[in-house]
């Protein structure tokens, strides 16, 4: 006579093998039950980065036949006369881990005129077209406009305060925020990989990124985020607030906001994307509603008299003017700016050749805000 537990041992032993047949002998049964997609039912909907790159946008590292398919795109570096060595070695990192293989062109900026030497020295770390241009005064220096009592009092008082950079950067902030895609050498282009000195990427990178945007109809890419210095900051969400509210009519519905505030909008969270890595699509940019909530801004002088920086300027344009699925982590380039970094994980760091330590990585520390980018899918 057969028992309770024999009885249930049976059940169990004749469903495992009814699974087992059904998973070998019928291809759509075994994917709708396999493990990774009952976890992936069990964690609910996951960020698009977590599905990784499609194979389409990665190229062989044998010659192939194939026909070759680049985007409209150029790195794009702002750089000092003091910056030649490290723009040497970013320039360096992205021709060894990305672009010797992919020959984007690159477009230097400065306010100054290069000296031959510069020239010289970058345009041989590559094989692509390397361009030279000198950003207007108009563009670069402090509007006449801005009382200058005013901004000199807030420098002054942000450096008594130790608040970083606070007596710098106010001309880099605002050109970055709403000049750089305007200069002339990049009218021709509509992407851009935004590249600064003395950082690392610490992974190949043999896939494209800017036929992914492309392709994707992404306009903005990070690989860190973070929370701003409240301090350096303080008019800003009143401002952006004024502007939304006599703009309505040009945020999307499915856009950002629940990255930039926790409240429905009572206060900023002070989460941006680090814009020293970033990839976008300078039609955005150039568009109507981030120029006119670039235009809106800066007559209200933030640049100067606190300290607006690029970052979250360009984090909540995004976040307000872009739908959501627009804004891409790009979870497999290493990189670090000091003091943070990115650093992939498992499979990735392994298929990247990564050299960095991947318990060295910002992406969930406390002052991260990778998890509220998670959130919005």
């Amino acid at each position: 006579m057969m028992t309770p537990t024999r009885y249930i041992v049976l059940v169990l032993t004749i469903l495992i093998s009814l699974h087992y047949i059904l998973t070998i002998t019928h291809e759509e049964y075994g994917k709708a039950t396999a493990v990774s997609r009952l976890t992936n039912y069990i964690k609910g909907p996951q960020p698009p980065y977590k599905d990784g790159v499609p194979e389409q946008y990665y190229k062989p590292s044998d010659p192939v036949a194939l026909p070759e398919r680049k985007a409209n795109a150029t790195f794009v570096m702002l750089v000092r006369n003091t910056d030649g060595p490290g723009i040497m070695n970013s320039m360096k990192q992205i021709e060894d881990r990305f672009n010797r293989k992919f020959q984007y062109p690159y477009v230097f900026l400065n306010d100054k005129p290069f000296t031959e030497n510069f020239k010289k020295y970058v345009s041989q770390l590559t094989d692509a077209p390397v361009e030279f241009g000198i950003v207007p005064p108009e563009h670069w220096k402090q509007p006449e406009w801005i009382d200058e009592q005013k901004a000199t009092a807030a420098r002054e008082d942000m450096m008594r305060n130790n608040v970083i950079y606070g007596g710098t950067y106010r001309n880099m902030c605002r050109f970055n925020s709403g000049f750089f895609y305007r200069q002339e050498l990049l009218q021709k282009y509509r992407y851009y990989w935004r590249v600064e000195p003395d950082v690392k990427y610490f992974c190949d990178i043999d896939y494209d990124p800017f036929l992914l945007m492309q392709d994707q109809n992404k306009v903005y890419g990070f690989t860190v985020s973070l929370y701003e210095y409240e301090a350096t900051i303080p008019t800003l969400w009143q401002t952006v607030k004024e502007f939304v509210d006599e703009n309505p009519e040009l945020l999307p519905a499915d856009n950002a906001f629940s990255f930039i505030s926790d409240d429905g909008g009572l206060t900023y969270n002070r989460c941006h994307f680090w814009s020293n890595f970033e990839i976008g699509d300078m039609d955005f940019w150039r568009g109507e509603a981030y120029s006119k909530f670039f235009d809106y801004l800066d007559s209200k002088g933030g640049f100067y008299y606190e300290r607006w920086g690029d970052a979250p300027v360009h984090s909540l344009g995004a976040a307000l003017f872009a739908n959501k699925s627009q804004i891409h982590f790009f979870n497999d380039i290493g990189y670090r700016h000091e003091p943070f970094q990115h650093c992939p994980q498992g499979d990735i760091h392994t298929n990247g050749k990564c050299w960095c330590d991947p318990g060295a990585n910002f992406d969930y520390e406390w002052y991260s805000c990778l998890s509220r980018y998670d959130k919005l899918f």
